[in-house]
């Protein structure tokens, strides 16, 4: 079902098919297997202009959902872009300051070695990623709210929901984090909203139609 989407979500999409992030010339194979029709890479959003504007997108949705962060943690590696620059946008856009803090890789072994990198982990921990397919990332950040015990996570903020099952059971991978969990689950964006952004631009019939087949085959309630 379409909804209503605000000005920074539109925005959002047009920066996202402008620039090639969200390509639409498939089919790209998924970690999951799948033949996907699109595929969104946000490591394309490497430039000032572009990283700025997901960045206030995320704030503003975090704003919109009522939800008080702490500390926003992003995962390596595309989650440290992320969890710096969405701090930033919520300090200048909106008046809050937050810590962020992201995982290495591999841990430390000198220095003041460790896994995480930045704010301490406590509070209020709000995960920041691109797009959930497995949710293997997540249960990772989780592990590491679960062994700090001044943490609580509060939900978990993405850019694109997919909106699509994790195997053969109805539920979608997002649904089933946020059951699991016990927090919410935003996106930006989902699928269907680009959906409809496309239809009222018009002139993408073509990939219209094999999104409308591909979302028909994997869609998750």
């Amino acid at each position: 079902m379409s909804r209503t989407l605000a000005p920074y979500q539109q925005d959002y999409i047009r920066l996202s098919v402008s620039r090639k992030i969200l390509r639409f010339d498939g089919p790209f194979t998924l970690k999951s297997g799948r033949a996907s029709p699109y595929f969104f890479n946000a490591g394309l959003f490497c430039d000032g202009e572009s990283i700025a504007t997901i960045a206030q997108c995320y704030a503003q949705m975090i704003v919109d959902a009522g939800v008080e962060v702490d500390v926003i943690l992003g995962p390596a590696y595309k989650g440290i872009p992320l969890a710096a620059t969405v701090a930033q946008a919520l300090y200048e856009k909106h008046g809050r300051s937050v810590g962020f803090v992201y995982n290495r890789k591999e841990a430390k072994t000198h220095g003041e070695g460790g896994v995480l990198v930045g704010a301490p982990l406590k509070g209020r921990v709000l995960i920041i990623d691109d797009v959930m397919t497995a949710g293997t990332a997540i249960r990772e950040s989780v592990a590491y709210i679960d062994a700090a015990p001044e943490a609580k996570l509060v939900g978990i903020a993405m850019a694109l929901n997919r909106q699509e099952r994790a195997g053969e059971e109805p539920e979608s991978t997002a649904k089933k984090v946020q059951r699991e969990l016990g927090v919410p689950v935003w996106s930006i964006v989902n699928v269907d909203d680009i959906m409809t952004h496309l239809e009222k631009e018009g002139g993408w019939e073509e990939q219209l139609k094999a999104m409308r087949a591909y979302r028909e085959k994997y869609f998750g309630e």
